[in-house]
């Protein structure tokens, strides 16, 4: 029998080593050089081999940050109380957050809109990093009418969740009365914070909750990974 192409056996190498769990998702892959040196071949020869494990959807890459293992699409529910943290647990996944900005300002014609407030009217503001086993697999943003919730960004700072924080706040429990989704490509500063290449498929979602008199308390845009997240609706 013929041996198989030199980059054929790169690949099916690789692919062992994701299996067994020395590269997990998220994890970058040896550079070019790297591997070109531990299998003894030219750089062609692993670009080919790496080609064909994205084509497979195992590995991504980035553009001027490298190879990266693709993680297993989380499923997200999307129903009457969406919960981030309870959602990643259910599915198995570690949840995490970074907040990468907080403010009060005014709202803009769309927030105010959303949370049925006037144009100018003071809102809460918060941005996040949002992880799934240390992977990062959304971007968020959080608008909260700050007359109706005054103390919410020195909640938020000083519990785990949107949830504690609001019901810190007096707020005890709130339910998703709409969220519509689009799918967009990222931009150069999505890619980045998300790992992505530039360019690749992201889901935003737009969405109002509500506390239990209907009262709109959050408007909210979520930029999640498309390729590490499925959104699934309940009933």
């Amino acid at each position: 029998m013929p041996r198989p192409a030199l980059w054929t056996a790169i690949s099916d190498n690789l692919t062992r080593d994701i299996a067994a769990g020395r590269y997990r998702p998220g994890d970058k892959l040896p550079t070019e050089a790297e591997l070109s040196a531990r299998f003894g071949v030219n750089r062609h020869t692993v670009r080919r081999a790496l080609q064909a494990m994205s084509d497979g959807g195992l590995v991504h890459s980035r553009r001027g940050a490298g190879v990266f293992v693709a993680a297993t699409p989380t499923d997200y529910p999307l129903g009457r109380r969406v919960r981030f943290n309870q959602n990643l647990r259910a599915a198995g996944r570690v949840p995490g957050r970074e907040i990468l900005m907080s403010e009060t300002r005014s709202a803009d014609p769309g927030e105010a809109r959303a949370l049925a407030i006037d144009p100018g009217d003071p809102v809460h503001v918060y941005e996040t990093l949002a992880t799934a086993d240390g992977v990062p697999i959304a971007l968020g943003a959080g608008v909260f009418p700050a007359r109706r919730i005054p103390n919410f960004l020195e909640a938020l700072h000083s519990t785990d969740t949107v949830t504690d924080a609001l019901a810190a706040c007096g707020i005890m429990d709130y339910t998703r009365a709409s969220t519509r989704v689009t799918a967009l490509l990222a931009t150069p500063t999505q890619a980045v914070r998300l790992r992505l290449a530039e360019g690749a498929p992201i889901l935003k979602t737009s969405s109002v909750n509500i506390d239990p008199d209907g009262v709109a308390i959050e408007y909210g845009e979520t930029l999640f990974a498309g390729d590490r997240v499925a959104l699934t609706l309940e009933a």
